[in-house]
């Protein structure tokens, strides 16, 4: 029998942040991956403290952008590389008002910091009305942090490739299979559905698709452009457009429409030909106060969610998973606000 002080259940962002914190304190722990793409694995990876479409900004983002760089730089320390992308995004105007608002709203205290007044204008896209640069605004190396993490987790001995067996777990002994665990913790995304343990929490899915094209002309920029989405360079080959938002569909089937919505989109600010290479779907987690939802489950005292993280799951999963481990381990009660307990 080994033992543990966690299992983590979920791959995606909030397993893989919450890893981290475990990393750092010197917790043992293993992590269940199916290996199975997660909605964070085929995320854009889109740090952004802005809402584009109203220039807002919303709860503690400029303490979430902090963390999360802070976070990275020690991930650096043991994977050997920072997964930061400085690639700000430029959000395309549709006329003047929208260019007056974001003056307007420049001002704001809560977003002075992150509205840039100086605006620009980009080659190879239309901009007629120029572009407003979010900053502080980044992207995740998406491919490269889960590629990253999942071989350093492997070299430690803390991967397994499997699918968890709830039917396993011992609640009374706090056993699985042949490990004794202090703490599981679950952060499965969209299968908490199967979760006899939180199958019950208001999670919802939102189907999002986006798609990697081919460009004829090449955006000098190393830079991401928003106009309905988000625009940016893959590799020297293909760029990522994306992504949709679409809570009605909830088959794994890609839909048409969606793909349809995105070329025309596109083609809306890329006057050039551009050939798609590629489709993904993914489900997001989301919830509707648009908070995570994180905490003990009500009977077993040593079982825990993290959850709901949607659209900015990598804000959400870095900053909270702190949260979480110190709810833990220092016994610190979690803002009411991300807390499980708001539902009762």
């Amino acid at each position: 029998m080994n033992t543990i002080d966690y299992i983590i259940v979920g791959d995606g962002y909030a397993g893989l942040f919450f890893a981290h914190q475990l990393i750092r304190n010197n917790k043992s722990f293993i992590l269940f991956s199916e290996g199975r793409k997660s909605a964070s694995q085929v995320s854009a990876g889109i740090i952004n403290p802005v809402v584009l479409k109203k220039f807002t900004t919303f709860w503690k983002a400029q303490e979430q952008i902090d963390f999360l760089k802070n976070t990275l730089r020690e991930i650096e320390g043991y994977t050997g590389k920072n997964y930061l992308i400085d690639a700000p995004i430029h959000r395309i105007f549709h006329d003047e008002n929208e260019q007056k608002l974001w003056l307007k709203k420049s001002e704001n205290d809560e977003l002075i910091n992150f509205l840039d007044k100086n605006f620009d204008h980009l080659k190879a896209v239309k901009n007629d009305f120029l572009t407003g640069k979010v900053n502080q605004s980044a992207r995740l190396d998406v491919s490269g942090f889960f590629r990253g993490l999942f071989d350093f987790l492997e070299n430690q001995g803390c991967l397994i490739k499997e699918k968890f067996s709830y039917q396993e777990v011992d609640t009374e002994n706090s056993i699985y299979k042949n490990f004794h665990f202090k703490n599981i913790l679950f952060c499965e995304g969209m299968g908490v559905t199967q979760n006899p343990f939180f199958s019950d929490i208001p999670v919802n899915p939102n189907k999002g698709h986006h798609i990697k094209v081919k460009l004829s002309e090449k955006i000098p920029e190393k830079i991401t452009i928003k106009k309905k989405h988000f625009l940016f360079p893959v590799n020297e080959d293909l760029h990522f457009y994306g992504g949709t938002y679409d809570r009605e569909q909830l088959d794994h089937h890609i839909d048409d429409a969606a793909v349809e919505q995105l070329k025309k989109g596109l083609s809306e600010f890329y006057p050039a030909t551009f050939e798609i290479a590629e489709v993904n779907v993914g489900f997001r987690p989301t919830v509707k106060d648009r908070r995570p939802i994180i905490g003990k489950h009500p009977e077993y005292h040593n079982i825990y969610v993290f959850n709901g993280l949607g659209a900015r799951g990598i804000l959400n999963g870095c900053y909270f998973s702190k949260s979480l481990y110190d709810c833990i381990e220092e016994n610190i009660p979690l803002p009411m606000e991300v807390s499980l307990d708001r539902f009762k």
